[in-house]
């Protein structure tokens, strides 16, 4: 049997060659560290410019479940998230305990070799703990060197040096030795060296009661200690990892108990009752709060969270919402999970309405973006300005831009959605006789809670606002940080619009982008995510969502057809309004098809004059680039969503190829053909695979509102539930209601009873 460091050596090669490929990339040279600048923490998103970090390790963390001996897959993927903060320029200072477990596990085997075997039969026949037990004090004066020769090894992996630092009660209570302490911490980090702390067991005293004076801690564990040494290092953040995913509002298990995301101690203490205490150690959950509230108090941002979860170190300090945040500020909104909650009553209210008070709802919403026009356009002139200061154009500024016209649309479009509110929800759509006395229908019905992330536009609020009021679904929204005193503004308006008739927190706005990662693991709580932005933004959700159905598009690679049969005149008009109305937009042209027959042509020519009248920028494809002598230069891609006035133009010999280079090339959103060929037409509409097709018209027709919808969630282009403008229709889904009179299913086994199933007339409205 191999001896416990041989077993320790043997795991850290393991683990030095599992990660080899990681060291490569990490083996370079880190800034040397001066003078500490304290950074100024606000919330978990001003973690990631955090620098000097205390991580205090707990002994549930790091011990295994008998108590007796390191965890040693936990400890090594701690040693690696430490690794990498240093490396990436923090100055990581770890606090750790397990010294006595660590010897306790070396006095054990000694014992057990010395033993007869009469002795040790006697021992494991009678189950006695008590010839097992060693001295902790004993265990901690065995265990100091080898759990610091473990640490060594584990940083050395990565090129780190370390350094033990023992300390003793007096040596913070004592003004001269808590100075040297200090001063060789700091040192330490300056040199590039974690320092690995730990109270020196082998001559502590037992537990004292609780003797803070003075808005001083006393040290009674290593919470405390982990406190103490973060204010005398002037630490930016200590992380308290713990066995539990943070603070719970009780016993975590117990009915009812949830975590806290954030703590803020003058107003949160109420909520939380704590029992008993660690596993191991000294400290439990309550100590651990009044080590992290003491440090608050000093300028110490804190993260009580589970040590034992993977890569928990680099998504705290990433700024992921992971376990408790410790904040002075009062939280002003309500969190993610009972916004959710209160969006899942709100709906239930809003769909028991008549249809017209969901109606009167949004009237009244159409009315206040008329009469609050200055006030709307004020909010949005700031997000401007403040987007301008950060360097935002292009595409992004554009959508962020309301101005009259927009807002009178947009009033216009609520006012549509109103109209069509009694014909929403109850609606029948099948009507079944199942046999005598058996009434079945198939009625609509709410999705039910819906969570809608939207970036830059702001106009996007009140319209998704009056779809879910219309459907009776509540809703969360999420818009960008861009349009933020907008977005305030026009969700006030429609929570006042709200309030006659429904919850104002039936619809809820949410304010951090770190509460999206929550909201997407609440799939008891949200039906379905609707993302509206780039690529990027829907590819995330879709990562994240945890379970949750996604709705939405990933790009919108657009294409418009010009055939050999069609009018030039009418050709041009089409093209320019597709690229050039809005070229941010979704449903802008990004790509061009032109049939071969009308390269080198006048209405070529003429094309090219308009793009360079409407400041287009033309990139070739590979074909029409080889056609050309000389033109446009090479399109590095013919994938690309631009939007913005560039346009990619590519020539193909027939509308099968053109539907082919869509079907290869697009996003299955908006294509149009334009051409004088009927059958042609038919062919192209009837074989594009897109959510929208078009013959002879715009690919900005794509829309809700010109679809007479009213507005739109957002384009979809997934194959299941909703395709295309997703209006109020696809906010909805069915249920069915059996009318009965005390029919049994064995009754029509035996032939008692028979089916019927015969279709009846569809009423208008079955709505309870």
């Amino acid at each position: 049997m191999l001896l416990f460091v041989e077993r320790c050596y043997l795991f850290i090669m393991l683990h030095r060659f599992a990660t080899s490929k990681k060291l490569l990339s990490w083996q370079v040279s880190v800034p040397k560290k001066h003078l500490h600048q304290k950074i100024a923490c606000i919330d978990r998103s001003d973690l990631k410019n955090a620098k000097r970090v205390v991580i205090k390790l707990g002994s549930a963390v790091i011990t295994r479940e008998d108590e007796c001996g390191i965890a040693l897959g936990r400890l090594a993927s701690i040693v690696e998230q430490t690794s990498e903060l240093y490396l990436s320029g923090n100055q990581p200072l770890v606090i750790t305990s397990g010294a006595i477990a660590f010897g306790k596990q070396k006095l054990q085997q000694e014992l057990f070799m010395s033993r007869s075997m009469r002795q040790t039969l006697i021992t494991n026949r009678t189950n006695s703990k008590s010839d097992s037990l060693v001295e902790p004090r004993a265990c901690a004066a065995v265990g100091q060197g080898g759990l610091m020769s473990l640490y060594e090894s584990m940083f050395a992996q990565y090129g780190i040096r370390t350094a033990q630092v023992l300390v003793t009660k007096p040596d913070l209570y004592h003004e001269s030795s808590r100075k040297n302490l200090t001063s060789t911490l700091n040192e330490l980090l300056r040199l590039n060296i974690i320092p690995i702390v730990n109270t020196n067991d082998a001559v502590a005293p037992p537990p004292e009661k609780d003797l803070d004076l003075a808005g001083v801690i006393s040290i009674k564990d290593n919470d405390s200690l982990a406190a103490r040494l973060a204010v005398e290092v002037d630490a930016d953040v200590m992380l308290l990892l713990s066995d539990v995913d943070g603070i719970y509002t009780s016993p975590p298990g117990t009915d009812g108990s949830r975590l806290l995301p954030t703590y803020c101690p003058s107003s949160d203490a109420s909520l939380v009752t704590f029992s008993g205490k660690s596993r191991v150690g000294l400290g439990g959950m309550d100590s651990k709060v009044k080590a992290a509230t003491w440090a608050l108090e000093h300028g110490i941002n804190v993260v009580i969270c589970n040590g034992s979860a993977q890569h928990t170190i680099k998504a705290i300090m990433s700024g992921r919402k992971i376990g408790t945040f410790f904040t002075n500020v009062q939280q002003t909104s309500s969190p993610p999970e009972q916004q959710a909650a209160q969006a899942r009553q709100g709906s239930q209210i809003l769909q028991s309405l008549e249809s017209e008070k969901r109606a009167d709802i949004i009237y009244s919403l159409a009315n206040l973006l008329v009469d609050r026009q200055d006030d709307i356009l004020a909010a949005n002139r700031r997000d401007i300005e403040i987007a301008k200061e950060q360097g935002m154009d292009g595409p992004m500024l554009a959508r962020l831009i309301l101005t009259p016209s927009k807002l009178a649309s947009l009033a216009g479009g609520l006012r549509q959605i109103a109209a069509t509110s009694h014909s929403v929800l109850g609606q029948v759509k099948k009507h079944t006789m199942i046999s005598e006395d058996m009434d079945l229908a198939q009625i609509t019905v709410p999705i039910g809670v819906l969570l809608i992330i939207f970036e830059s536009r702001p106009d996007c609020l009140p319209q998704i606002a009056a779809l879910a009021i219309s459907s009776g679904n509540g809703l969360l929204l999420k818009g960008g940080s861009e349009a933020m005193h907008s977005n305030i503004l026009l969700h006030s308006l429609v929570q006042e619009a709200l309030e006659p008739h429904a919850p104002k927190e039936t619809i809820a706005l949410v304010n951090k982008r770190e509460d999206i990662h929550d909201l997407l693991q609440l799939k008891e709580h949200i039906d379905l995510v609707i993302p509206r932005g780039s690529k990027e933004l829907v590819n995330r959700i879709q990562t994240e969502s945890a379970g949750i159905p996604v709705l939405g598009h990933s790009e919108g690679v657009c294409h418009v057809y010009i055939d050999s049969d069609s009018d030039p005149s009418m050709a041009l008009n089409i093209i320019r309004d597709s690229k050039c109305d809005y070229p941010a937009a979704c449903n802008a042209m990004e790509t061009l098809l032109v049939h071969r027959d009308l390269i080198r042509t006048s209405f070529f020519d003429d094309l090219l004059e308009m793009f360079r009248s409407e400041n287009v920028r033309v990139l070739a494809g590979p074909r029409l680039s080889s056609m050309l002598s000389f033109g446009p230069p090479l399109a590095t891609s013919m994938k690309t969503e631009y939007s913005d006035l560039v346009c990619s133009v590519e020539a193909v010999d027939s509308v099968n190829e053109a539907i082919n280079h869509i079907h290869k090339y697009g996003s299955s959103h908006t294509d149009t053909i334009v051409t004088n060929d009927d059958q042609r037409a038919e062919f192209f509409l009837q074989n594009t695979d897109s959510a929208v097709v078009m013959r002879n018209a715009s690919t900005r027709f794509s829309d809700g509102y010109r679809f007479g919808l009213g507005a739109e969630v957002g384009i979809s282009t997934t194959r299941i539930h909703a395709r295309g403008p997703v209006g109020v229709e696809g906010l909805l889904t069915t249920k069915w209601i059996l009318r009965a009179n005390g029919q049994t299913v064995q009754e029509f086994s035996a032939g008692e009873r028979k089916y019927i199933h015969q279709d009846l007339p569809i009423k208008e409205s079955m709505q309870m």
